[in-house]
């Protein structure tokens, strides 16, 4: 552990509980990380503290320790339903992480109890456990913690609970503010007691987590950990012992380039990063088809109820593929991970770096590799000069075969993976469109027909960004004669498309659609709503003819909401000056 560990335990200038240092020795932690020993002599010496540390550094532990120790030193013994500390972490799977964590501790202390709160669960089962069993430790997500604030009326008194409250971690911090819970944590900080130690953990600092840390903190210690063996000017934000690699392909290599890589190193862990979730569903079925003998598992945003039991399943295997979005990019360990691969390059720069922390933890060795197209190689200098993080390349992929075709004749014989396969290249161009670093990743410059090749579509989807487009090598197939797999499905689209003749024998007039901007081009509803809140600010305090006019606008907005006028109408009649003629 040369290089990443900071003496042992007993070095510590505070001296831990007994039954602390027995659970760490059961763990196989003989020697603290830097952050370890930075933070939890200052967090039990009731010192508030903001620290920052590469991803992968144990931050954990950190908080987890003096959380218990600070516990345990209270004067009056917490009751049931009295609220000690409080963990805040920005995804359940984090959460659900820090709760094993802490569990394993609980173990020698059964005088505390912990409670998981979490979205993806039912908040009413989360009141009534609560109410049975009460929780001296809370270890929540902000929304369904903010959530169980204003269930009083249900039996649940937790801004009464939290009164007691002696510690507050805040985990991953920058990520719970880029993730937009900022009023969310507003709102919970508003019921904590002020008399409290408060620790804030991140991987970077930003100017939003600047400002959290003068809100809920009081006179901290900060605490910037590098990895020894950096030279003294470097600011790394990489774990040291982890290889960083990218490697060329064209659109219609990479899935191709892909399969074969992780047909190499089956007996290895992987985590696979795709930009969306229609990606992830559709490129983590043909995975499941293509690596034979290998558990092929899929998390993303909008799995909801199943999301905590395939992590944690996942977290048990020995080998396999994990296909993820960037829900999975912070703070998550997951052991043993011997590859992060990037299929896609994540929507910001510091993603990328979160990502590649999912390996290399704690000291170990791990590798990462992201997939980039020709036009987008000039990335890998930007992230050199950007995050401080320099990848070097890899040599080609060998034995690659072409899958693409076994692709597609799954979805010539299921309608569904056909129309997974549509809705993943619509998704991935709407946030190719969406990427901070615009520069490189330009919509326009993409090979359509290279793309859908890749994507293994049988026809390209009608979607504004193609309009008025031809792709004369592009092949494409008849699709109308797909049919579904699962026999529900395939009646309702034969009952629905009888329904469709009927109307077209019968004359009967078809809706109309109006037709959308393409994506890259769209005006976000943000910037509608600033324009409005502008004129609302213009308007106040004066005459009754001004307020008409915010009342119109008020009006056209609603309109647009229901599709009754087009984009280019509502932004024309909001901004234009209305000229306005009084009779004299």
């Amino acid at each position: 552990m040369e290089n990443t560990t900071d003496g042992t335990w007993d070095s510590l200038p505070v001296q831990l509980n007994e039954s602390i240092l027995e659970t760490l020795r059961e763990m196989r932690f003989i020697h603290m990380t830097p952050v370890q020993s930075a933070c939890i002599p200052l967090f039990m010496s009731n010192k508030d503290v903001a620290a920052e540390a590469v991803t992968g550094s144990g931050k954990t532990l950190a908080f987890v320790i003096p959380v218990i120790e600070l516990l345990l030193k209270r004067e009056e013994k917490l009751k049931k339903k009295q609220v000690g500390a409080l963990v805040i972490t920005p995804t359940r799977e984090l959460a659900f992480q820090i709760s094993e964590v802490m569990e394993k501790f609980l173990q020698k202390f059964p005088q505390f109890t912990q409670i998981l709160l979490i979205g993806g669960s039912n908040p009413v089962e989360d009141v009534e456990k609560f109410k049975d069993h009460g929780g001296n430790i809370v270890i929540a997500t902000p929304g369904r913690l903010e959530d169980m604030f204003r269930r009083k009326s249900e039996g649940l008194d937790l801004a009464s609970a939290v009164r007691s409250l002696d510690v507050l971690v805040l985990d991953e911090a920058d990520r719970l503010l880029e993730m937009g819970f900022e009023a969310s944590l507003n709102s919970i900080l508003s019921y904590l007691p002020k008399q409290r130690r408060t620790g804030l953990f991140s991987a970077t600092q930003t100017q939003e987590l600047e400002k959290l840390v003068r809100a809920g903190l009081r006179n901290p210690v900060r605490i910037t950990v590098k990895e020894k063996g950096q030279a003294a000017a470097s600011t790394q934000r990489t774990p040291s012992r982890l290889s960083n690699y990218y490697t060329i392909c064209r659109s219609e290599d990479k899935f191709n380039n892909l399969v074969a890589f992780l047909r190499q190193h089956k007996h290895e862990k992987h985590l696979v990063f795709f930009s969306t979730c229609a990606c992830v569903e559709y490129y983590g079925r043909a995975l499941e088809l293509l690596v034979k003998k290998v558990a092929v598992r899929c998390i993303h945003g909008r799995i909801k109820n199943k999301r905590s039991s395939i992590f944690a399943d996942f977290r048990t295997l020995k080998s396999g593929i994990l296909v993820c979005t960037d829900v999975m990019a912070r703070g998550i360990d997951i052991p043993d991970v011997s590859w992060v691969l990037q299929y896609d390059p994540p929507s910001s720069a510091s993603a990328f770096v979160h990502r590649c922390g999912r390996t290399a933890r704690i000291g170990n060795h791990g590798n990462a590799l992201v997939f980039l197209l020709p036009m987008e190689e000039s990335y890998v200098n930007f992230l050199s000069i950007n995050q401080k993080c320099p990848l070097q390349k890899m040599a080609p992929v060998k034995d690659v075969v072409d899958v693409l075709s076994k692709v597609k004749t799954m979805s010539l014989e299921d309608r569904a993976m056909f129309e997974k396969g549509m809705k993943a290249f619509v998704s991935y161009v709407q946030a190719y469109a969406k990427h901070e670093c615009s520069l490189i990743f330009k919509v326009k410059d993409l090979d359509f027909a290279s793309l859908a090749r890749g994507f293994a579509l049988l026809r390209l989807p009608k979607m504004p960004e193609l309009r008025g487009k031809s792709f004369p090598d592009f092949t494409e197939v008849d699709t109308d004669s797909i049919r579904y797999k699962d026999k529900n499905r395939e009646r309702q689209r034969k009952k629905m498309l009888a329904e469709l003749k009927e109307k077209d024998q019968a004359g009967l007039p078809k809706k109309s659609f109006m037709k959308n901007k393409s994506w890259s081009k769209q005006k976000s509803k943000k910037e509608r709503r600033k324009k409005l809140a502008a004129k609302r600010k213009h308007t106040e305090g004066s005459d009754d003819e001004d307020l008409e006019e915010l009342l119109d606008d008020t009006r056209l907005l609603k309109k647009l909401k229901k599709g009754q006028i087009s984009e280019e109408d509502f932004e024309q009649r909001v901004t234009l000056p209305k000229l306005k003629h009084k009779a004299s």
